[in-house]
């Protein structure tokens, strides 16, 4: 087939794509037998006069003499479809099934592509399944009942379940469309396998990630929730033994991979205690700022999405200070909402969601400074969790103790005249908010930097440093505080058999990120290790 890049056309569509393919390539409309999007994006370089770029693969029935008269058109190629690599099983026996700790991205895709080749994984998962976790989650939204193994951090599909549902990623591998079509495969909408920046929202994402566990469980895995692994065990030559749950049943192991995310505190302490090799490792935090979302569409679209039939808009900032940190936006959600995300008792963490149609009419995202591992302070590795519960504890604080959040406006923060009265603007955290001054919950450097970087976002978005825009704090899980140190062979280093995966283990980032990790770990294993005779 012929590949056809750089198609522009005006939004909304004033032509079938079609048309426009047919006179990319110098061809009659009847020529066409398929067109297939790989990619649609959008242009709004010029608003409020905005584009869609479409990249597609085109059957033809005349495809030889269609590409004759343009290949010397530099939008056009031609392509043939690659087979899949075949995977060919190691030799080494296993003793035992493979055990997974974590329904995350990366644990279910390790577990999936592990029950695909015969190895029977059992995944162990500390929180709930996803029906049930999300009325759990919704108690606390709504009425402030924490539970500390099924929450926002906790349970069936990860800290990701309830989040924008966000499938992009900065790395470009071959792994990663049929990592998309396992989403649609599991009820995600088709177009996430050509928007340029997919998204499925937490709705759709709690269906995708329980109809993937149940993929697993018909192709032989086993999954059990409410299962904690609470000891790794290791034998006398440092390679993993066996995993105890819940401080009670112990189960033999040959390989374990470890897909635990980054909020699994108690889990990283387990394993330092047990000598597995750890670092700290750099990450950020802040706080999460609220906007109309027609604030947003208009300053990069020129007019409101709904005009143009667009999705809202997003946007991405970063900030350089001259002392050489960084403040940059961080999982933007547009039409989403402020939501508690605490994963331990007596300390406050948000986040930000939306779902699938970003409907909800407020734009927010995490506006976040780096930390250093010297600003951490202490020498260990888990020195990053001890900063991070310093600042979730002063935010409990100075919410009230009842998981409420506290929260400024802008034109408070940046003229430090310290709490508000509750202003009209929109803010959506839930369970609730407490006016107060975000400079005593917030390092003095972050406090500092975002100080600098309001102004700055203010003058390339109009409108996103209005005084009345509310800021809620804090947010503090961008990414993990510490990596388990892994080798070239993907396990971890001094722990044979042990293989830390995803983001908690401090290599993604992402659903898809650590998706991925999640797969390409199960490739290792699998071309290591015989799969298992069926019993």
């Amino acid at each position: 087939m012929l590949r056809v890049l750089n198609i522009r056309t005006i939004v909304p569509l004033e032509k079938p794509l079609e048309v426009l393919v047919a006179k990319k390539l110098r061809c009659s409309r009847s020529d066409i037998e398929q067109v297939c999007i790989v990619r649609r994006s959008v242009d709004a370089r010029r608003k409020p006069r905005i584009y869609f770029v479409f990249t597609v693969d085109v059957s033809l029935s005349r495809e030889e003499s269609v590409w004759k008269g343009c290949r010397d058109n530099k939008d056009v190629r031609r392509i043939t479809d690659e087979p899949a690599p075949v995977i060919f099983p190691g030799t080494q026996p296993l003793a035992a099934r493979p055990i997974v700790i974590g329904t995350g991205p990366s644990g279910l895709a390790a577990a999936l592509l592990l029950a695909r080749h015969g190895y029977r994984p059992i995944v162990f998962e500390r929180g709930c399944d996803v029906d049930t976790r999300a009325i759990h989650v919704e108690d606390f939204w709504r009425d402030g009942v924490f539970r500390p193994n099924s929450n926002v951090q906790f349970g069936e599909g990860g800290a990701g379940t309830f989040s924008d549902g966000k499938l992009t990623t900065r790395v470009n591998h071959p792994l990663l469309r049929q990592i998309l079509q396992i989403f649609v495969d599991a009820g995600a909408p088709e177009e996430i396998r050509y928007a340029y920046n997919p998204h499925i929202g937490t709705d759709i994402l709690r269906r995708v990630v329980k109809n993937i566990r149940q993929m697993i469980e018909a192709l032989g895995g086993t999954v059990r929730f409410q299962s904690c692994v609470t000891a790794v065990n290791r034998d006398e030559y440092g390679h993993v033994s066996s995993v105890t749950v819940n401080d009670r049943q112990e189960y033999a192991a040959d390989i374990v991979i470890m897909g635990i995310g980054h909020s699994a505190r108690d889990t990283y302490y387990m394993l330092h205690r047990k000598g597995v090799v750890l670092e700290k490792k750099p990450f950020a935090i802040g706080v999460r700022i609220e906007h109309d979302q027609r604030v947003i569409d208009r300053s990069q679209y020129g007019c409101d999405a709904a005009d143009l039939g667009l999705e809202p808009a997003d946007y991405a900032l970063v900030y350089h200070s001259q002392g050489g940190r960084s403040c940059y936006s961080f999982c933007m959600c547009p039409g989403g909402v402020v939501v508690g995300a605490a994963s331990e008792k007596g300390r406050v963490v948000t986040n930000g969601m939306s779902l699938y149609q970003r409907d909800s009419g407020i734009a927010n995202s995490a506006l976040v400074v780096n930390v250093t591992a010297d600003d951490m302070g202490g020498d260990g590795p888990l020195a990053g969790i001890e900063f991070q519960r310093r600042y979730e504890e002063l935010a409990y604080q100075a919410g009230g103790r009842n998981y409420h959040a506290p929260a400024q406006t802008v034109g408070s923060f940046l003229h430090r005249s310290g709490a508000d009265i509750e202003p009209a603007s929109c803010h959506s955290y839930r369970p609730g908010v407490t006016w107060t001054d975000l400079h005593g919950v917030l390092p003095d450097f972050v406090s500092s930097t975002l100080e600098q970087a309001l102004p700055y976002f203010g003058r390339r978005i109009h409108g996103f440093d209005d005084d009345c825009a509310v800021m809620t704090g804090v947010e503090t899980r961008t990414s993990a505080p510490v990596r388990i140190t892994r080798g070239a062979d993907r396990a971890a280093v001094q722990t044979g058999g042990l293989y830390p995966v995803g983001e908690g283990a401090g290599y993604a980032g992402g659903i898809m990120s650590a998706f991925l990790d999640g797969m390409e770990t199960a490739l290792e294993i699998i071309h290591k290790y015989q799969p298992l005779e069926v019993k």
